[in-house]
């Protein structure tokens, strides 16, 4: 599936630092949980700063781990000299983002040379051992963009 030449570990390292660099990930405290080539799993403890009126995660937190679980998913199939941006997504809200935390799951359904089709979907785990419910699911269309060259 790939077209990278990286090592797991390199995989796992190209797509930490990518993280690591967005603002966003370290605002609402997620974490990387799980980097494979094709799969990306982001983790996201619940918090009342990130609620909705009723109580519930917020559409928008939802939405943003899973948008990047999916960006990153594709990353992992991009050639090296690469970047993704999202050019599409739909997302269904099937119930209530209620939990105790979050797993954004991002999955490669298709990779071509410049657009990769992802699936994915939020997991809210209400505790401890208990079984997740499924509250967001998307389908998302990524860009593959060539690395800028720094000027020397």
């Amino acid at each position: 599936m790939s077209d990278t030449s990286d090592t797991p570990d390199d995989l796992r390292q190209r797509i930490a630092a990518s993280f690591q660099a967005q603002g966003l990930m370290a605002t609402l405290g997620a974490t990387l949980a799980l980097v494979a080539e094709g799969e990306v799993h982001i983790a996201l403890p619940f918090s009342p700063r990130f609620s909705q009126q009723h109580g519930y995660l917020h559409a928008g937190a939802t939405t943003t781990i899973l948008d990047t679980a999916c960006g990153y998913a594709a990353l992992t199939v991009a050639p090296p000299d690469f970047e993704v941006v999202t050019a599409e997504f739909k997302i269904n809200l099937p119930r209530p983002a209620i939990g105790e935390r979050f797993v954004a799951i991002g999955r490669v359904l298709s990779a071509g040379r410049l657009l990769t089709v992802c699936s994915g979907e939020v997991r809210a785990y209400a505790g401890p051992g208990e079984a997740f419910k499924v509250v967001a699911l998307m389908q998302a269309t990524v860009a593959n963009v060539k690395r800028a060259v720094s000027a020397p």
